[in-house]
């Protein structure tokens, strides 16, 4: 019998939410470097594709929020508008992800827009993490 391995498939903004279910913080951090590196080495042509279906609740709107700017931020450094889908999400309460008197203070000087826009401070070294 002979085996097949699975083709390679980029991970979508749609399946690492479905990811970020029910699992630990750090777990879901190593899941964002994850999608951000693979997203990294797309070809400039398939990056709106990883982005543009939007993905179902994660059970926690925070996260929710964070995808879609993580969605704006990725297809602004590419030179392209935000799918449509991350217009609806933003945050009543600012959300500090990394809550040290130190991460407060460069998230606040340093999130991206995207980011910031949606109440989600985050610094974009954060995002550079693969």
């Amino acid at each position: 019998m002979e085996e097949h391995a699975a083709a390679y498939e980029p991970l979508t903004v749609e399946r690492l939410a479905s990811l970020l279910v029910s699992t630990s913080e750090a777990r879901r951090w190593r899941l964002v470097a994850e999608f951000l590196e693979e997203y990294r080495w797309e070809p400039a042509e398939v990056r709106p594709g990883l982005l543009d279906v939007e993905p179902a609740p994660t059970g926690d709107e925070r996260w929710d929020v964070f995808l879609a700017a993580l969605a704006e931020h990725l297809a602004a450094k590419d030179g392209r508008g935000a799918p449509s889908w991350v217009t609806t999400r933003s945050l009543r309460q600012f959300w500090f992800p990394f809550n040290t008197p130190a991460a407060r203070v460069d998230a606040v000087v340093h999130a991206p827009a995207a980011f910031r826009r949606r109440g989600v401070y985050v610094a974009a070294q954060e995002l550079n993490v693969a």
